[in-house]
């Protein structure tokens, strides 16, 4: 027989509805009360749960205790003289009455009476139930088994046990029944002890107070915002970092990141999956790892001007701190690249002007010395100032364009050469250079290269005992431009670091040409070539870039 429990069916009807009355109690409600009130369902689910294990294990001893006790009291009922010799009786019922109904006194039973092997009932301590059939079900006694175990007793659950009277050669001749009727979950909890309701009670007060203070807490650190202003500041906040422009990284004080915008995946060249990851282990430029790393001191770094080997990027780095206490870094970028093109196209204008000043300058001495010795009279002494000054003229043009085929290449070393000299440093073009007409898009890199490696290469062998800056050019296999100068030379350490670090956007930093050799790294790049940096051999530095293919035209 299948029978639900009092307990199990509230336990069903708790789980299926659980969820609707959870529904219903946080519509509408503040963040903090949501959680109050979460908070006491998911209490009072545990007190419930503890009250039906406790109300299932009462319910199990009382099913093993007590059963054994109706087995017993059955036996004892059964030996009874009188019952064997009269349960047959007509008068059985009256005859017994005595007998049954001391059994339900002592033994506390609800039930207890005399059944035929038919499950007829013969005696009863329940006169109304003289005559009627009871379902022996799973019951063994009309086998001649003694059996005790759960059954439905006029409706009511109760708990069965039953003992056959049986003859000499062992048949069933009738059936000593013994029932109680099982004790409701107030009783079953009582009987669990008094100790089992304290504490259940002061469970859920505890439960509730801890609640409360949860609440207070959760509200105190959400700044009152419930979840749906919550959920609109993050969507908000997403869209916002990611439709910028300008790249955004944050990386905690172990170095990893934290987040990270498309500008700045496009502009660093990292994927969207590197938050999480250190910065040093995602391929970001180490200039630009060094810089994102090294603000654990809390120091900001404003306006700093990184070159990659692909972009020029001008960084400011803030720190990042919560509750007075520093959690990492927040860098911004942008892309100074086409500035960066710009500025060095502005150098190079710059540097012609200054070539221009500086043969000015000359011609203007010249012109007052010549004037000076018309003056005087010395008219072959202006004779022979004016052809060696022609002479001098057309070995330096002719030692550049007899090697050099491209006009503005040319003319760009023709000019250094003059500016050179007004800093005292002997510019020369390698005998063994060669160079034919380059494609104007070509050319103008070249120059750019050209003029950045000759201004740097001048401006550290200024003051050197034997000033020099030599140039080679060669076209044969590929092009490549080699620039050595008679300066300190650069240490090995900083070999890679002078094309990107020391290199900022305010003009009073010192460091001299500002994006110079950054610039042409870049354009080397943007040309599919290289540029090293190593010792020269007389001393110096020699600075090579080696470009993959040359375009000319006829």
């Amino acid at each position: 027989m299948t029978h639900v429990t009092d307990v199990e069916a509230k336990d069903v009807l708790i789980i299926e509805n659980t969820r609707s009355a959870v529904a219903g109690l946080l519509r509408g409600r503040s963040l903090a009360a949501q959680f109050l009130v979460f908070q006491l369902v998911v209490v009072a689910v545990v007190l419930v749960a503890v009250a039906a294990v406790s109300v299932t294990q009462s319910e199990a001893e009382f099913r093993e205790v007590r059963g054994q006790r109706m087995i017993a009291v059955a036996e004892n009922m059964a030996s009874t003289p009188i019952v064997r010799d009269r349960y047959q009786d007509p008068f059985a019922a009256q005859t017994l009455a005595p007998e049954v109904d001391r059994a339900v006194a002592l033994s506390g039973a609800s039930l207890a009476e005399i059944l035929g092997p038919d499950g007829v009932v013969r005696a009863s301590s329940d006169p109304s139930r003289i005559g009627t059939r009871v379902d022996l079900g799973a019951s063994r006694a009309d086998e001649g088994r003694a059996w005790f175990g759960d059954a439905d007793v006029d409706g009511t659950h109760s708990l069965v046990g039953q003992v056959p009277i049986l003859a000499i050669n062992g048949d069933v001749l009738a059936i000593a029944s013994v029932s109680e009727m099982y004790p409701s979950v107030w009783a079953l909890l009582s009987g669990a002890g008094e100790s089992l309701l304290v504490y259940l009670g002061l469970g859920a007060a505890l439960g509730m107070v801890a609640s409360w203070l949860l609440s207070r807490r959760i509200k105190r650190h959400t700044r009152g915002l419930e979840v749906a202003e919550i959920a609109n500041l993050a969507d908000h906040r997403e869209a916002l970092l990611h439709s910028i422009r300008e790249g955004v990284i944050a990386v905690n004080d172990d170095g990893e990141i934290t987040l990270l915008n498309d500008g700045a995946q496009d502009l660093l060249g990292v994927p969207g999956n590197a938050v999480g990851r250190r910065v040093d282990e995602v391929g970001i430029d180490p200039a630009v790892v060094s810089l994102l790393t090294s603000g654990a001191d809390g120091q900001a770094a404003d306006d700093t001007v990184i070159a990659t080997r692909t972009r020029v990027l001008a960084l400011s780095r803030r720190p990042a701190t919560s509750q007075g206490r520093q959690i990492g870094t927040v860098t911004t970028m942008r892309d100074s690249t086409e500035l960066a093109a710009l500025q060095g196209q502005l150098s190079s204008h710059k540097s012609v002007t200054d070539t221009l000043r500086a043969q000015t300058h000359e011609f203007a001495n010249q012109l007052h010395t010549i004037s000076g010795l018309v003056q005087l009279g010395e008219y072959d002494a202006v004779r022979d100032l004016v052809g060696t000054l022609t002479r001098r003229r057309a070995e330096i043009s002719d030692a550049v364009t007899q090697r050099i085929a491209d006009p503005a290449v040319a003319a760009l070393l023709i000019a250094k050469t003059s500016l050179a000299a007004e800093s005292g440093v002997e510019l020369r073009l390698d005998p063994a250079s060669h160079l034919g007409a380059l494609d104007q898009a070509l050319a103008t890199d070249v120059i750019t290269l050209l003029g950045n490696l000759i201004d740097n290469a001048v401006d550290v062998s200024v003051g050197a005992a034997q000033a020099r800056v030599t140039v080679r050019i060669d076209d044969r296999e590929g092009l490549t431009i080699s620039v050595i100068d008679s300066g300190p030379g650069v240490p090995e350490h900083l070999r890679e670091e002078i094309f990107a670090r020391g290199v900022t956007s305010k003009p009073e930093v010192p460091g001299g040409r500002g994006i110079g050799l950054a610039l042409v790294r870049l354009v080397t790049a943007q040309q599919g070539g290289t540029v090293e940096v190593g010792d020269a051999p007389g001393g110096g530095a020699r600075f090579s870039v080696q470009l993959k293919a040359v375009r000319t035209h006829a």
